[in-house]
């Protein structure tokens, strides 16, 4: 990240859709964002688009086209934040607050040549420092950047607005950047899905990285990666209870945790994938994940079975959002390693126990798979690193094994 040299460190703030959902909602942040101004002096804010902007014109483009070009659903998809930010902008500057919106290519957002989950690469700040020292509140377009080199419109992916604050608040040299959000916090387990789930008032990079990647919606992960390299840290809070801390999500805790798990984790959204009768030689691997690295689609839980006849099985897990790009590719790919067939499906969930040091700890595993089978909840895959344990269940019965390995591990008394 490209820091710019002296001044006072700003604040960062990002708001998410559900906070700009409204214009009274937008005048809402205006009010709170112009009393940071008051209180600290330069104050960058990052906004997503409004409400469910994002999710209605990905299916209006979706209605004119099965499969939009990436390219095209990048540009329609970035207009969401484009708008919110001129907006709050006018808001502030209808409370006598001076301010500014700029697009991701304005704010100096570079990203890796990808569409749909791109990466950022670089961030040129210039801008945002010029109009902080003219005085005004610069408000920046989340979820978006520009590919270096042909100035092409990319988007971050969901929750990529997090991944903007958090690198702009690098490249700043922000003391703290502020995700506000419409829960107060990071809780132990999902508090629309467990009543009693705890908030936790501070988590490590680690930990909170695995709770993201496995479906902890409150941050993008790669926010936290981003933090973590540059020892950023990341205050979740609501923005309709400011006065609540939230939980600050730093490098080492000053709390102990009293035990080792710290959050349960589901993500519904995700589809098993298995390569069937793939011959069992060196190299196979890399071909069949080779091509999707390639086409930008993440894979996450990996098995495969123990060979038989010299012919295996593969299977691993996607985001649901990209099974579009697999149906396309597995028909080549299963022509090109020689497989039987290749099946999808969709019908599944992950659900994670996460803490770290979860995997050395004797009991941990076994608690987790003794309160699924006490729920008759079937576990198809399985997958261990030192931080977390995940596995995958039935889609239907996934709040069900939240909540009973939420009990299993007595987090309610964190």
């Amino acid at each position: 990240m490209t820091q710019p040299q002296g001044g006072e460190r700003p604040v960062v703030q990002k708001y998410g859709g559900t906070s700009v959902a409204t214009l009274a909602r937008i005048r809402r942040v205006a009010a709170s964002v112009a009393e940071a101004r008051r209180a600290a002096g330069g104050v960058v804010v990052v906004v997503s688009a409004m409400g469910a902007t994002t999710d209605r014109l990905l299916g209006q483009a979706r209605r004119l086209h099965p499969r939009p070009p990436a390219r095209e659903l990048d540009a329609l998809l970035a207009t969401g934040e484009t708008v919110t930010a001129p907006l709050l902008a006018m808001a502030l500057d209808a409370l006598g607050t001076p301010a500014v919106s700029l697009s991701g290519l304005q704010a100096g957002i570079r990203t890796a040549p990808h569409h749909r989950r791109a990466r950022i690469v670089d961030v040129v700040p210039q801008r945002i420092t010029d109009e902080l020292e003219r005085g005004r509140v610069v408000v920046v377009a989340g979820f978006q950047g520009v590919i270096a080199d042909t100035l092409e419109t990319t988007t971050l992916g969901r929750g990529g607005s997090d991944t903007t604050a958090v690198a702009l608040a690098a490249a700043l040299g922000a003391g703290v950047c502020d995700i506000f959000t419409d829960v107060r916090g990071v809780y132990s387990a999902d508090p629309r899905v467990v009543a009693d789930a705890r908030r936790l008032p501070e988590i490590g990079y680690d930990e909170m990285l695995e709770l993201a990647a496995v479906g902890a919606a409150v941050l993008h992960p790669r926010a936290v990666e981003i933090a973590a390299a540059h020892a950023v840290p990341i205050r979740v809070r609501s923005t309709f209870h400011p006065r609540d801390q939230g939980t600050l999500v730093v490098r080492e805790p000053t709390v102990e945790p009293r035990q080792k798990v710290r959050g349960i984790a589901h993500q519904e959204d995700c589809a098993k994938v298995t390569v069937v009768g793939v011959p069992d030689r060196p190299g196979i691997a890399a071909a069949i994940f080779s091509p999707l690295a390639a086409a930008g689609i993440s894979v996450d839980a990996i098995v495969q079975n123990v060979g038989h006849a010299g012919l295996t099985d593969v299977s691993f897990t996607v985001a649901a959002a990209d099974l579009d790009q697999i149906h396309d590719l597995l028909p080549q790919l299963v022509a090109a390693v020689g497989a039987a067939e290749a099946t999808v499906d969709a019908a599944i969930a992950k659900v994670s126990v996460v803490g770290t040091g979860v995997l050395g700890s004797p009991g941990v595993a076994a608690r987790m798979f003794r309160a699924l089978a006490d729920q008759r909840i079937n576990i198809g895959m399985i997958v261990a690193s030192e931080i977390r344990i995940t596995a995958t269940v039935p889609r239907d019965r996934a709040q069900d094994a939240v909540r009973a390995l939420h009990r299993a591990y007595e987090l309610e008394r964190l």
